[in-house]
């Protein structure tokens, strides 16, 4: 039987013991919607855009054997961080009461198309921060995760520890995916990230040099079953942005990117938080 089937089926069947779920209903087809009445028939009523839409959401969650996360709140009129200033912000969390957090997703080595489909169907924001050596194998791959509304974002050519090189070597790293990515993708990346989350005031001078808004560290990073916390509680914190890596079963003990996010997401869900588009933020 198919995984996502079967884990529909589970999810489906808790639900229907634990009394959450009392019925079902079908999504009309994108024809059904273009059909005219007939004149001797009532027009087919239309369910709220709204309530078909979180429907559709929550069904793909249970597809995919997870709890649905809920809606994020709508961005604020005003971002909390911009641009301007006479450095470059280096931010590891968004200020915000709202219990959202912010998924990112380093390198690019791996490129599983169940991840695509994954998070197609779970519609769930997400911004890269690539490496130019580990996606040129395959550009087209992230332009399909783009293509979602996913942002592409800076992480240097060849991923080098910063500290270790010179102001001119840092800015080479730094402009030149700048380049790269604004070529490849159709925009220049607004957001970087040092490798190893390693920097210095070169790599703050490099950053603002090649057009960089912010340098985006991290709160929490994902590994395969759990996260790793920087704060003791070992709790999300509203605005927390979470980095994860395009990592393949070599380095994951033989599960698959698709299973770490599946993990991932749960453990958020399970601390009462969702995820919202970084880029709405900052």
């Amino acid at each position: 039987m198919d995984r996502r089937i079967a884990g529909a089926a589970l999810a489906g069947a808790a639900l229907l013991v634990s009394g959450l779920i009392s019925g079902c209903t079908t999504e009309p087809s994108a024809a059904a919607d273009r059909a005219a009445p007939s004149a001797s028939a009532p027009a087919p009523e239309r369910r709220d855009d709204a309530g078909g839409a979180a429907a559709a959401r929550e069904a793909a969650f249970h597809a995919w054997g997870l709890p649905p996360l809920a809606e994020p709140p709508a961005p604020p009129a005003k971002k909390p961080l911009g641009a301007g200033g006479a450095q470059v912000p280096v931010i590891s969390e968004i200020p915000t009461k709202e219990k959202i957090v912010f998924l990112t997703f380093d390198d690019g080595a791996e490129k599983d198309p169940e991840f695509v489909k994954m998070m197609r169907e779970l519609k769930v924001p997400f911004s890269m921060f690539l490496t130019d050596s580990a996606i040129n194998t395959d550009y087209d791959y992230f332009t399909s995760l783009q293509q979602l509304g996913n942002g592409v974002h800076n992480h240097t050519l060849t991923h080098p520890n910063l500290r270790t090189l010179g102001p001119e070597a840092q800015k080479r790293e730094i402009c030149g995916q700048q380049d790269k990515l604004g070529q490849r993708y159709g925009t220049t990346p607004r957001l970087f990230r040092p490798p190893y989350g390693n920097w210095n005031e070169d790599t703050r001078a490099a950053a603002k040099a090649c057009g960089v808004e912010a340098i985006v560290l991290w709160r929490e990073s994902m590994q395969i079953e759990n996260m790793q916390y920087q704060r003791a509680d070992k709790k999300l914190h509203p605005g927390d942005i979470v980095l994860a890596h395009f990592r393949g079963q070599d380095e994951l003990k033989g599960r698959t990117m698709t299973e770490m996010t599946a993990n991932l997401l749960r453990k958020i869900q399970e601390q009462g938080f969702t995820v919202a588009r970084l880029e709405d933020y900052l």
